[in-house]
């Protein structure tokens, strides 16, 4: 006969007659098992190159099925968006046009009637490059849905010259540097011409308060103000 305290030991102490490596499974039951090939320790670099070169020619497969990536993500979209016909006055020229309610003005100006001297920029309100007249008054052409401006009477940088002549606001920008890069220009005439055509002769501290919704990152802006005041002196937007 063994002896009796062996037993007691044994059951005090939490341990069996199983095999170490048994009891270990046993107390990560609860836990999926994970292939040895699959475990990031198991995995040598040469199994992940080739893992996600695998990947990268499935993905590159997808465009030979039909359709892009891109395109698959968008077709669900398509069939639930509305259209809906507006009349837009642009430069003087009467437009019918089909608009998707979810379009800009700015997006019309420029992929449905090709006038792209309207610039996108930031596309929130804050650099004032897609700015337009509209009505009269000076508009970021990015947060105005084109159903909106149904009806519209809109003056793009296109509009400005006449019979191949430039406007006396153009020309001021031409004779006093006012464009650097270029991409904010349109965006700073319109504003001009929509301040000069209320205000024939500003003086340097009205400008700015009237251009201090367009940027420019080249950080012209003496040239710019400089230009706008020059263009009052000499008759404003006549």
């Amino acid at each position: 006969m063994g002896d009796p305290n062996n037993g007691d030991d044994r059951a005090n102490s939490g341990s069996s007659d199983l095999p170490e490596s048994a009891s270990t499974s046993k107390s990560t039951d609860s836990r999926p098992l994970i292939p040895d090939s699959l475990a990031p320790r198991a995995q040598s670099r040469r199994d992940f190159l080739e893992g996600a070169g695998a990947a990268a020619v499935a993905t590159a497969a997808v465009p030979t099925l039909g359709m892009s990536v891109a395109q698959a993500a968008e077709e669900p979209s398509q069939a639930n968006v509305l259209e809906t016909a507006i009349q837009l006055t642009v430069n003087g020229q009467r437009h019918n046009i089909e608009v998707e309610d979810r379009w800009t003005l700015v997006e019309v100006l420029r992929d449905k009637l090709d006038l792209t001297g309207t610039k996108i920029g930031c596309n929130r309100s804050e650099c004032g490059a897609c700015t337009v007249i509209m009505n009269g008054k000076p508009v970021y052409s990015c947060s105005q849905l084109a159903v909106w401006a149904d009806g519209a009477d809109v003056r793009t940088v296109e509009g400005l010259a006449q019979n191949g002549q430039l406007s006396p606001v153009q020309q001021a920008f031409v004779d006093n540097n006012g464009p650097q890069c270029g991409f904010c220009t349109p965006g700073q005439l319109m504003t001009a011409t929509a301040l000069l055509e209320n205000n024939a002769s500003p003086d340097a501290q009205t400008v700015k308060e009237a251009l201090v919704g367009n940027l420019c990152r080249c950080s012209n802006y003496n040239a710019i103000v400089e230009a706008v005041v020059a263009a009052g002196d000499q008759g404003g937007v006549a």
